[in-house]
């Protein structure tokens, strides 16, 4: 069993405190994943239950979850559902296609309509964000972007997603931030092509677990922290890290996921090369500060099951 950082135990105990005192009924949240689907019940900030499996197809996997949540169904009243789902998927809820996923690489799950078939088989309303900007609100409310009212979350796992909070709210707009599909300067000498299907050598395509198997031969588990071949992986993560910093003005920078998760060497990594890409531009940016502002996931693998769990109680 992971544990947590005691004071993010005792804030998650108070705030599912809160909740229970309040005569609240629970919430169900499924962080739908590009290789795992978990599915949480709970409060906001308290996880009582929880399943996981992997995501296969749509029918197979939205089912399972479907059943998970009418199991606990059986034994109280839910208030709502919450989903964090990968991506791209609709998010603008007076879309016509609300709740359908786009044209994503996971395959079999463009046209997707995973908000329908989930409100219509659960009865419940369903709030939806992507599972990027969940887990962004759950580091914001509980985790290691506590105060900070601009946050960037970063996933890097079997794709590349960065959730985006400004002052407190997840962004949306013609969509919802892809940033994972934005090209940057890549390291000079750096001939790998790139693993993404749309983009090649996007941030996807070179961060993502299945580009970093591509690029190393191998698994990324299996290659040693000290390998140069991290050399210019670290770069690329430094590249993502600056344009949040230029672009985005982010006050507190989280990196989670699988891999960042497993490697914990490659932020610090990415941290060491940042300084020189910013180039004395943001005099605020000291390598002090910078250590600060890019910091792990405080929550790990918690993240999106409890920023889904938000999203759901939001609605309230």
């Amino acid at each position: 069993m992971r544990i947590l950082p005691a004071q993010a135990l005792r804030v998650l105990a108070a705030c599912g405190r809160e909740w229970q005192d309040a005569g609240m009924n629970g919430i169900a949240g499924i962080e739908l994943g590009g290789t795992k689907t978990v599915v949480v019940l709970g409060t906001p900030g308290a996880i009582e239950a929880r399943e996981e499996f992997p995501t296969t197809t749509p029918d197979e996997t939205l089912n399972r979850a479907i059943a998970t949540v009418r199991g606990w169904q059986q034994g109280r009243t839910l208030e709502a559902v919450g989903v964090g789902s990968f991506g791209p998927i609709r998010v603008d809820r007076a879309a016509a296609d609300f709740g359908v996923m786009l044209d994503t690489p996971k395959q079999g799950w463009a046209g997707a309509d995973v908000a329908g078939v989930l409100e219509a088989a659960l009865g419940l309303p369903l709030g939806l964000d992507t599972d990027v900007n969940a887990a962004a609100l759950a580091e914001h409310r509980y985790g290691a972007a506590q105060g900070c009212a601009n946050t960037a979350y970063i996933t890097i796992g079997t794709g590349v997603g960065v959730g985006l909070l400004a002052n407190g709210v997840p962004v949306h707009g013609l969509m919802h931030p892809e940033v994972g599909h934005v090209r940057l300067r890549r390291a000079a000498g750096d001939a790998f092509a790139g693993a993404c299907p749309f983009h090649g050598d996007c941030i996807e395509g070179l961060l993502s677990g299945p580009a970093l198997a591509a690029r190393f031969g191998r698994h990324p588990a299996t290659v040693e922290a000290s390998d140069p071949a991290w050399h210019p992986v670290a770069l690329d993560l430094a590249e993502l890290l600056a344009m949040l910093l230029l672009a985005f003005s982010a006050q507190r920078i989280v990196v989670g996921g699988g891999v960042s998760n497993r490697q914990p060497h490659l932020l610090p990594a990415a941290l060491d090369r940042l300084p020189g890409l910013l180039g004395g531009y943001l005099r605020d940016c000291t390598p002090a500060a910078l250590a600060r502002i890019c910091v792990p996931a405080a929550l790990g693998d918690d993240a999106g099951p409890m920023g889904a769990l938000i999203v759901g109680a939001d609605l309230r």
